[in-house]
């Protein structure tokens, strides 16, 4: 991906499009200064641009009985790619999981987030699913008591 040339008028359509993904063209155009149009062009060329990934919905996890959150830590047993490759294609089937990294300093390889009704279902999830996969030799769990900070929007310089 090219890095795009951003100006202050994209910045600003920036932050206020992660802050609000629904907002129309006409009320982002309003609140930059632009017409309809050309605010319409600078989104496209965003999007367009890879800049913009896509929209999304958030939704509320304790509003669908999702309330436990834990951080897991994967040990794996063998640092090889085709290990690693079919550790990735096994978690994407996992709707549990929400996020997954591979990570260094750690003695993890990846870092999971997980999100389920309770620890009654983190227990059928961790010992029906994850020990279960081909390589893990250990697992981490780590539970979110409070978040703290809770972001969706990138900071833009």
């Amino acid at each position: 991906m090219t890095r795009v040339k951003l100006d202050r008028i994209d910045r600003h359509i920036l932050k206020l499009m992660q802050n609000n993904g629904r907002i129309s063209n006409l009320e982002l155009a309003d609140q930059v200064g632009l017409s309809p149009t050309p605010c319409s062009r600078r989104v496209k060329r965003l999007e367009d641009s890879g800049l913009i990934a896509g929209h999304v919905t958030l939704l509320n996890p304790e509003a669908l009985g999702l309330n436990l959150t834990a951080i897991v830590g994967i040990a794996m047993d063998r640092h090889t790619p085709d290990r690693f490759e079919s550790f990735e294609k096994a978690i994407a089937e996992m709707p549990e999981i929400i996020e997954c990294s591979i990570v260094t300093g750690q003695t993890a390889d990846f870092l999971l987030k997980v999100v389920v009704k309770d620890m009654q279902h983190y227990e059928k999830f961790l010992l029906g699913n994850l020990t279960r996969l081909k390589g893990v030799t250990g697992v981490h769990s780590s539970f979110v008591l409070r978040n703290l900070v809770k972001k969706t929007e990138l900071p833009l310089e």
